[in-house]
């Protein structure tokens, strides 16, 4: 072979080999994402630490932010799980929502990260005392009571976004998508009834949060999924 056609070869080689580089970089991106989001199903259900950390908190009748509350003991412990999972699913959005067409499900994307966003103002704001534990502290902590509503809004904004993305996607667009149909109104009616302390009515509405919190590691998983299936070739959207 020729100088000049060696030199031609390697050339070809080298952008295939190029080429296979750049395919590959979604991928990978894609399988860092489901990673984060199964650990972020997790670590989101935090309120199962109080099955080993005394918090002195009944689950039954007291919010997982209580165990965060600023005078509570554990306050440390709980805020860095939930600023860690916060950090989590604003990776996992950031590193695919400029990877998906512009349309719905960048919407869904972007509420995801809108949702992590407000999760760490909840955790700068918390509440003051433990109502479930301390007589006279109040349930309605302004300032907490204002971001966690921005937090459930941002999420329900997120299932909304999939749900009419496989609406309106040929094939019925993603899985989770179709399964946000169902959970939406699953983890919002769960959300809805976990309100009672606001209205005079306390008493089981820390099953309710954590029937909701349930819903919501499931809604990550059902995304780390989601991308799982991408970075495989399988079409999304």
């Amino acid at each position: 072979m020729s100088k000049d056609g060696a030199s031609e070869a390697q050339g070809v080689a080298g952008a295939g080999a190029s080429g296979v580089r750049c395919r590959d970089v979604p991928g990978v991106r894609w399988r860092v994402a489901a990673g984060i989001l199964l650990v972020a199903a997790v670590a989101y259900n935090d309120w199962l630490l109080q099955f080993w950390v005394r918090t002195g908190l009944d689950q039954r009748n007291s919010y997982i932010s209580e165990a965060f509350a600023a005078d509570q003991p554990h306050r440390e412990l709980f805020s860095v799980v939930e600023l860690a999972t916060a950090a989590l699913v604003m990776a996992a959005a950031s590193l695919v929502v400029t990877a998906v067409p512009w349309g719905w499900s960048t919407a869904g994307w972007g509420a995801l990260a809108a949702f992590a966003t407000c999760s760490v103002a909840d955790v700068a704001l918390p509440m003051r005392c433990a109502p479930s534990r301390e007589a006279g502290c109040p349930a309605d902590s302004i300032a907490h009571t204002m971001t966690s509503g921005l937090v459930h809004f941002a999420l329900f904004a997120s299932m909304a976004a999939f749900a009419i993305s496989a609406r309106s996607s040929p094939g019925g667009g993603c899985r989770a998508g179709r399964w946000a149909r169902w959970l939406l109104p699953v983890s919002m009616a769960a959300a809805i009834s976990s309100t009672g302390p606001y209205i005079g009515r306390p008493g089981g509405h820390g099953i309710a949060q954590r029937v909701h919190l349930l819903t919501v590691g499931l809604w990550f998983w059902l995304l780390a999924a989601e991308a799982w299936r991408e970075q495989r070739g399988t079409r999304l959207y």
